[in-house]
Order: C-alpha cells, then sequence, then structure tokens
C-alpha cells in the first residue's frame, strides 16, 4: 500500500487540504510526480534525492510514485518536499513509524540540498486550513514557527533539519518548543508621525475625520507643497484599532505574498500601501501565474494612497471601480482564479490642472486644459469618491504664526466613538462596520431626513445633476457627520457637510469650455 501523509495547497489566500501518496514500485529508478504541478513541484525531485543523500538516508532504487491529490487541481510551490520526503522514506522504510500516526500530522516546508528545512510562504492559512479540517500536529521549518502558533488550537512543532523531522517520529528525539523572540520590532518610517504637525488646515482636518470615521474615500486637490502627502501619511494614525479577526484577515493576505517570512508576529497597525503611478493594473489589482494579491488587498482594512492620481493609467483606475464597491475582487487567469479581500479606504492626491497652480496668479492653463487634465479620472471613480477637498497653501506668515494642528489621539478618539455608535447600528449584521458600507436598505433605514434636508439636497441635485449613487454617498457621509456629533437623527448642518465635501463639482459647473 501506498504511504499516505498530509499537506496543504494555496488558493488565493485560503488553503486546501493535500494528501500526498507516494508508492516504490519495480523498475527502471526514477522519481515521478505526479497531479498538476508546476515547475517547483516537479524540480522537488532533485531536490529529495540530494537531500536524503545528504541526510545519510538511502535514497531508493526503484520507481517512485508521488501523487498530489487531488489530481485535477493544479498547485504550486515547494512546500510540499517536507511531506514527500517524510512519506518516501516511510514507504522505503527507512523510518519506523505508525501509519495512523502520520495521518494527524501535516508537514510543511521546502528541503535545501543539505536537508535542511527551508521557510515558505502562506504558512498562516495553511495552518488556519490544518485546524479546520481536525489536523492535530503541524510541522514546519523553524523559521515559520512564529507564524503558525498564531493559530490557536492546534499543536506546532518546528524543525531545522528532516534528520530532526525524522528522529522525533521515530522516538529518538524529545522536542523543544523554540523561544521565540520578544525584541521590539524596528522602527517604521511612520512613527512620530502626528497630524500635530499640519497647521492651517483645520477644515480639510474635519473632513478627513469623518471620512475616516465612516470608511469614505477621499480624493485631495491642491498645488504642489500644499501638504497632501503629508497629510495622508498622517491618516493611519487616527483609524479605529484592529479587532483580531480584522488583524488575522491582513496577516494572513501578508502571508501569502511572503511579507511574513522574517516576522511571525500578528499585524496589529493598519496597513499604509503607496504605489508608484507607474503601476501595472495587475500590480494593483492581483494577477500573476499563479495569481497573488494587488495593492489593494495588502491596503485590506487599512489605506490606500495614491498620490498623483491623474498621472495613473486611466485603464488600471477604472479597475479599481468594482473592487470599491464589492471590497473584493476576483482575479481570473486561464490558468488560475483567485478571490481576494479589498476592503480599503481610498485616498488620493492630484494637480488642480497641468501646471499645478490653478487659481493663482502664475497659472496660464485655459479651462479646456483644466478639464481635459482632471478628466483622466472618469466619472465612475469621481462617484466612488465621496470627499473631494481642496488643500489651500499657506503662506510664510501664516505658516509661523499658526498654532500647531490637533493631535492625533485626540482625533482617534473621536473616530473611535463615531465607529461604536456604527458597530452597534450594525451589530449581527456580516461584513458591515462602517457608514461606506451600508446597502440600499440600510441606507433607506438610517438614513431619513427631514423635510428641510431633503430640500436643500434636491436643490444641489437641480444644479449639479448628480448620480444615484452619489446621493448615497452624499447620505452615507452626512450619517457620519450625525455620527460624529453622536446624534441619533441626520440633521440640515449634516447635509450641508455632506454637499460641501464635493469641491470639484462647484469648480466645474463655473468653467467655460469651447
Amino acid at each position: 500500500m501506498a504511504t499516505v501523509v498530509n499537506s496543504f495547497a494555496l488558493d488565493g489566500v485560503d488553503a486546501y487540504s493535500v494528501i500526498v501518496e507516494t508508492v516504490t514500485l519495480h523498475g527502471q529508478p526514477s522519481v515521478n510526480i505526479v497531479g498538476m504541478g508546476d515547475t517547483a513541484v516537479k524540480e522537488a525531485a532533485h531536490r529529495l534525492e540530494a537531500a536524503l543523500s545528504c541526510g545519510s538516508f538511502e535514497f531508493p532504487r526503484l520507481k517512485v510514485v508521488i501523487n498530489l491529490a487531488p489530481s485535477g487541481v493544479k498547485k504550486s510551490g515547494s512546500h510540499f518536499d517536507l511531506a514527500m520526503a517524510v512519506s518516501l522514506l516511510h514507504e522505503a522504510g527507512q523510518m519506523l513509524a505508525i501509519k495512523e500516526d502520520l495521518l494527524e500530522i501535516a508537514f510543511i516546508g521546502e528541503l535545501s540540498l543539505n536537508a535542511e528545512l527551508r521557510p515558505v510562504s502562506g504558512v498562516l492559512p495553511m495552518a488556519i486550513a490544518a485546524r479546520e479540517s481536525g489536523i492535530k500536529k503541524l510541522m514546519v521549518p523553524i523559521e515559520n514557527y512564529g507564524e503558525a502558533v498564531l493559530v490557536k488550537g492546534i499543536e506546532v512543532y518546528a524543525f531545522r533539519t528532516l534528520v530532526e523531522v525524522v528522529n522525533y517520529l521515530q522516538g529518538l528525539l524529545e522536542y523543544q518548543s523554540p523561544v521565540l523572540s520578544m525584541t521590539d520590532r524596528a522602527p517604521s518610517e511612520k512613527d512620530g508621525l502626528d497630524f500635530f504637525d499640519v497647521r492651517g488646515q483645520e477644515v480639510l482636518i474635519e473632513y478627513i475625520v469623518a471620512a475616516v470615521a465612516g470608511g469614505h474615500n477621499i480624493l485631495m486637490i491642491g498645488p504642489p507643497g500644499c501638504g497632501k502627502s503629508m497629510i495622508a501619511k498622517r491618516i493611519p494614525t487616527i483609524m479605529p484599532e484592529l479587532s483580531e479577526e480584522e488583524a488575522l484577515e491582513i496577516t494572513r493576505i501578508y502571508s501569502v505574498t511572503g511579507h511574513l517570512r522574517d516576522s511571525g508576529y500578528l499585524i496589529k497597525n493598519r496597513p499604509f500601501r503607496s504605489p508608484h503611478h507607474n503601476a501595472s493594473t495587475n500590480s494593483l489589482v492581483g494577477g500573476g501565474s499563479p495569481v497573488v494579491p494587488g495593492e489593494i488587498s495588502l491596503a485590506h482594512n487599512g489605506v490606500l494612497f495614491l498620490d498623483e492620481i491623474a498621472e495613473f493609467n486611466k485603464k488600471s483606475l477604472d479597475a479599481l471601480r468594482q473592487p470599491m464597491e464589492d471590497k473584493v475582487v476576483t482575479v481570473s487567469r486561464v490558468k488560475s482564479t483567485g478571490t481576494f479581500p479589498a476592503n480599503f479606504m481610498l485616498v488620493s492626491a492630484m494637480n488642480p490642472c497641468p501646471c499645478g497652480y490653478y487659481g493663482q496668479a502664475r497659472c496660464r492653463c485655459t479651462d479646456y486644459e483644466v478639464v481635459k487634465y482632471r478628466q483622466k479620472l472618469s466619472g465612475p471613480i469621481l462617484d466612488r469618491i465621496e470627499v473631494h477637498k481642496y488643500v489651500q497653501p499657506v503662506g510664510f506668515l501664516n505658516l509661523s504664526d499658526q498654532d500647531n494642528g490637533p493631535r492625533s489621539a485626540d482625533l482617534r478618539e473621536r473616530v473611535q466613538k463615531a465607529r461604536e455608535i456604527q458597530q452597534m447600528r450594525f451589530e449581527g449584521v456580516p461584513y458591515i462596520n462602517s457608514n461606506a458600507q451600508m446597502n440600499e436598505a440600510m441606507i433607506k433605514e438610517f438614513c431619513s431626513l427631514d423635510s428641510e434636508s431633503t430640500r436643500l439636497l434636491s436643490l444641489a441635485f437641480e444644479k449639479f445633476q448628480y448620480s444615484a449613487r452619489t446621493y448615497n454617498k452624499f447620505l452615507k457621509i452626512a450619517r457620519t457627520f450625525a455620527d460624529l456629533e453622536a446624534s441619533e437623527h441626520i440633521r440640515k448642518q449634516d447635509v450641508s457637510a455632506a454637499l460641501m465635501a464635493r469641491d470639484m463639482d462647484k469648480d466645474r459647473s463655473g468653467m467655460l469650455v469651447v
């Protein structure tokens, strides 16, 4: 009978069980790995032969057939090496272990030619899948130990070499858990950032607080050097703390992409991703073969900052339309398909015109040039951004005399209180934790207006010809302004504040284009 051991493979940011079956047959000595594996899987035959020889084992001079089941699903990666080696040694009679015991253990790890275990990506989702499938023990390379133990309810064993794994399985080695390093993390470039450093932008900061509190998207328009990037980098400092579930979601994504290989700790800070404007569509939404998450998934539960958004490829920006609405993205390729979470807050910045100094004496751009420049952002994208605010430059005298801005800690407290109101409102509703995620039925239930507010909103729609989506966006952000003041109902001043969030609409209506 064939020897059977357990391993796992990745499908997007999730993992599924893979059964490694090994049998030795009489015939021409060879290693045949079947089960629709990629090049990394096929090359495991050479790594196995070298690792077993260096580990003082004898590679069987028989025909070896290794099957990765389910055989009809494509598989990729080098993390099947350890499972293949253990099953082959047991099948060849060089390792004495009870088959029933092996079925309770899962093996993950890449083999070096010297029989050492090397770390792999995606251990966290594999450990979650192992726990859910009833596996009792998980054996991983020692570098992946810190990542695997984040999953409670499963025993994790970490080893440095194949010999250690075999000796432990045979009862010849007493296992000792590695000691996790408790050293502080390396300083980040985001440490020390605070809205206290921002001067002369009180109105803009209020809208940023509202955007963060409700999970709304924001676009900042202003001349070069007015502080758009400075403000954007400080937005994560006022975002609410991650829940344990949100932290695990982010950590799982970063595990799949290999960002946790040398860290092995739960991500506790909201991500801030800032791709350059020459980023391709695949790098933003995900792609490749096999499909891997893009920047919008790496920004899940955090901020995606697109600086100079008008310089991004229009096709790449339009690819964000569906993820911004659905909060997930499905990337389909000929050989693989992946669905990744993409619940991010879009923060973007752009110049008001091609020269960057629209409204100032030195600007010579015509209205046509300004409109053409701003049309690089399509209407559907602008519809999905609730807040469009101008960032006014601060003069030298005002900059030197201006008081510092509010502390990030104080702003974060306001945001946290507004989020608590929203969480109570949406208690029991899955996947909804902020006003920006409300569906049509919730908007109708929680965003009712009085007659004065309705009339004010009607006048704005008659003048600017807003879409139905924009109408819902106004209601959502008005609901957030009411939550910031702990008001049960949306008031006229909340609707007025929401209407004042669209600076570009007022500007566009006054332009003469011939």
